[in-house]
């Protein structure tokens, strides 16, 4: 079978990785490692891009970052090369002499010797004249580099898988038939719960010869998951609300998700103090910004949901307490009973909706200010508009009004930086202000002070508004904000935001937990120490891998034969190492169209350690 696109281009990335480092597990952690898997890859990377993808604070990178950065790093074509040569050909006679040659290559850039300079001259001099015709030497070089990187990514293939039937193997394109029921198998420690989810899958049995080799058929360690799930519409309303809802005490305070540059997607966590025991109606949803009705905002298909657990500040240290589990329309919720006590609140979206886009756009930048006819600075009416959606996804608590905390929480999402109580006296003096908070006018004056005090240079007005999620044609496409309530029936809730700096570890843990607590725990055939926990929601399907054993392995996820859903891991094929004793969350699936059914089904393969 033809491999697709797709999964030729994981394999390139997966051999050049292999090329240089002993596991796709290990992460890079300099510019000169990266640089390298780019060249396996035969990728040319320039140095200004290398500093694009490893800014300054830059630790590590790891393997799904490298195939992010291999999609958009291009072969390079002759046309490049002979821009390069002729800066090596000093007396522009359409010739590269070997004096040339050694000069430059082993006095600048990654220094060669001149034993290498030698061999590299001598492959491209086919002559034998002593110099290099560089117009047939660049398309030489292309070939060389090519057929190099070829050769590499066949050698590093060979190593990965013993034989080509192995191969198809690995990456699932045998599908096995004829239905199974599913045993429970046990489940690891999760937190306690009290809902539980009917997660329905089948398991497919082995349908190959019995001609082909024990041997084949023991490394055949595959598992199937087929669930299809209705509309969107049908999974909505399941709880109602309570019906004295509008006489219980109710708390709001509205955040962000925003979509970092390398894929994580961050935003604020919240404290919630319990004074004593009640009944709690928690809600979180995204926050509609577009004053038409028929039209809202791009986001609000975006899925998200919030989980609760105790503790403070490790993962070690917190329990899951609950998550809002059940759909009503665009909002998730959860009903309960809370004890009195602090809790954390850590909003969550799967990123199957909310992902870097890999359409390039070609739209005009917009503009964001203009001159009068005075010469005076003004910002134009789409940058305030902009402006003033931004001022209400940062008015944290809905007042109107923007409190010094608030505006921090904007300082430091767009500048890294603090605003200080003399600068904030400052502010109240020279921008409109209520009650010792900028009104959005204020803010939109602050802005404006901004645009003058660098003259109309729009170069950091754009970094502030890419920081909140907007693109050049002032959409934002980068950030879905949100609102969470909470209604207690009897007594007065406070809800405060938080930053950690574990908050995304201790969520992490808080979805795992979730997913192992509601789902049942299949094995890997041959491995029976590595389970799969497939979790069924109304909107979404999650599932975590657990390795049980004393050793790393590898799983191939393969999803090609689902239909109508996208993946939060951006591909329909994929590879999850997971090391020992750990668990990871493997994917989220979500319908691509919500108004259609979808059909999840997947195949995890253990690909075998040679």
């Amino acid at each position: 079978m033809q491999h697709s696109e797709e999964e030729r281009f994981y394999m390139t990335c997966r051999a050049a990785y292999l090329s240089v480092f002993r596991s796709s597990l290990v992460n890079m952690t300099s510019k000169d490692q990266l640089c390298a898997v780019l060249q396996q890859a035969g990728r040319s990377p320039s140095q200004k891009a290398l500093d694009k993808y490893w800014p300054p604070g830059t630790k590590n990178l790891n393997f799904d970052d490298f195939c992010e950065i291999l999609k958009k790093e291009k072969p390079a074509e002759p046309d490049e090369l002979m821009r390069i040569f002729k800066k090596f050909d000093v007396n522009c006679d359409g010739y590269i002499s070997h004096e040339e040659l050694s000069r430059i290559l082993t006095s600048s850039g990654e220094k060669m010797s001149p034993k290498e300079v030698d061999k590299i001259f001598s492959l491209a001099d086919v002559n034998k004249d002593g110099k290099l015709d560089y117009a047939e030497t660049a398309v030489q070089f292309c070939r060389l580099l090519g057929s190099t990187v070829e050769q590499c990514q066949t050698a590093a293939l060979e190593n990965l898988e013993t034989d080509a039937k192995l191969k198809r193997q690995n990456f699932g394109n045998q599908l096995e038939n004829s239905p199974q029921s599913l045993e429970s198998q046990p489940e690891l420690p999760a937190a306690q719960t009290q809902l539980r989810t009917e997660l329905e899958t089948t398991q497919r049995k082995d349908s190959r010869s019995s001609s082909r080799p024990s041997s084949a058929r023991s490394r055949r360690l595959s598992l199937s998951t087929a669930i299809t799930m209705g509309t969107g519409s049908t999974k909505s309303g399941r709880m109602a609300e309570p019906k004295s809802l509008k006489d219980w005490h109710h708390t709001l305070m509205r955040g962000c998700f925003y979509l970092e540059e390398d894929g994580t997607i961050v935003s604020l966590q919240y404290r919630l103090q319990v004074p004593e025991a009640t009944g709690v109606y928690l809600t979180i949803r995204p926050f509609n910004l577009s004053p038409i009705p028929e039209k809202p905002s791009p986001w609000m298909c975006v899925d998200t949901a919030l989980y609760m657990v105790t503790g403070n500040k490790t993962k070690e240290d917190s329990t899951l307490v609950c998550f809002t589990e059940l759909r009503d329309k665009e909002r998730f919720v959860w009903r309960g009973e809370l004890n009195a006590g602090s809790y954390l609140l850590m909003p969550f979206t799967t990123g199957c909706r909310l992902m870097k886009s890999t359409k390039k756009t070609t739209t005009k930048t917009t503009q964001l200010v203009n001159r009068t006819q005075s010469g005076e600075l003004e910002l134009t009416k789409e940058f305030k508009a902009a402006l003033s959606d931004i001022f209400e996804v940062i008015d944290l608590d809905g007042s109107g009004l923007l409190s010094l905390e608030e505006y921090n929480f904007f300082e430091q999402r767009t500048s890294g930086e603090k605003c200080d109580e003399d600068a904030w006296a400052i502010c109240k003096e020279n921008f409109d202000t209520q009650k010792n908070e900028l009104t959005r006018q204020g803010f939109l004056e602050l802005n404006l002070m901004e645009a003058n005090d660098r003259e109309g240079d729009p170069r950091d007005l754009w970094l502030t508004l890419e920081a909140m999620g907007y693109n050049h044609c002032l959409e934002m496409v980068e950030a879905c904000p949100f609102v969470i309530e909470v209604y207690c029936e009897d007594v007065k809730a406070t809800l405060q935001t938080v930053h950690l700096d574990s908050g995304i570890k201790m969520l992490n843990s808080a979805v795992q937990r979730s997913v192992t607590s509601k789902a049942e725990a299949r094995s890997l055939k041959g491995h029976e120490n590595v389970l799969v926990y497939t979790y069924k929601g109304e909107s979404r399907i999650s599932s975590v891998i657990a390795n049980k054993s004393n050793q790393k392995v590898t799983v191939h996820i393969n999803n090609e034969q689902s239909k109508n859903c996208v993946s939060s891991r951006g591909m329909s094929m994929f590879a999850v190492e997971v090391p020992a004793r750990t668990k990871m969350v493997c994917q989220h699936v979500m319908a691509s169209n919500d108004q259609q059914e979808w059909t999840y089904n997947c195949i995890e393969s253990i690909i075998p350690s040679l």
